[in-house]
């Protein structure tokens, strides 16, 4: 489980393509604190640490992950957020988030406007029981506010600090970003769903 609040950027140093899927390996200040088989959310999806090679945590992508999410896209180099899962007692500054990707949706637009940013994203119709004006949805692993919502594109305003410590600052249209869904939406409208009896 995760917060959304994201507690570094780091960077891709190597994505190799095996059998199962791939390797992906990441780059990070904290690597030295990190276990083999803890949860670290890449770019919101949660992955296990296999192990930690030459000051890089190791994963492991199986072929849905990358078929689900923006990691797919990473090459050496690539800017990705990170999130240590959830400890007891930590505060919650965002959202309860479980690292399960919903999917990979386009970027419309990524504009600057004054001192913030206004990201636009497109959605497919179906998700829309999911969102709601003002509630919450992560995006690339981060928790973020829904500020305008249109039936299939929705609207974020980025603040500079979350510009600046994330991976948000090489987004560009076009570019593909991972989106989970709030869990509490999701299961209101499935009880809704299963009450009416569809």
């Amino acid at each position: 489980m995760f917060t959304g609040i994201v507690e570094e950027c780091g960077t891709v140093a190597k994505m190799e393509a095996v059998e199962t899927g791939a390797r992906l390996l990441v780059q990070s200040s904290f690597v030295d604190e990190v276990e083999t088989g803890e949860s670290i959310a890449v770019n919101g999806a949660c992955l296990t640490v296999t192990s930690v090679e030459d000051g890089a945590m190791i994963f492991d992508l199986l072929h849905e992950t990358i078929r689900l999410t923006n990691l797919g896209d990473s090459e050496a180099g690539t800017p990705v957020n990170l999130e240590r899962s959830l400890r007891v007692g930590d505060r919650l500054s965002g959202h309860f988030v479980q690292g399960h990707i919903d999917l990979c949706a386009a970027v419309l637009s990524y504009e600057k406007v004054g001192q913030d940013h206004r990201l636009e994203v497109a959605y497919p119709e179906q998700f829309a029981k999911w969102l709601v004006h003002k509630g919450s949805i992560c995006v690339n692993g981060i928790s973020l506010t829904v500020a305008e919502l249109g039936r299939e594109t929705f609207a974020i305003w980025i603040i500079p600090h979350t510009h600046e410590i994330t991976s948000l600052r090489s987004v560009e249209p076009g570019s593909r970003v991972n989106l989970e869904f709030d869990l509490l939406a999701k299961h209101i409208a499935r009880i809704a769903e299963l009450g009416s009896g569809n």
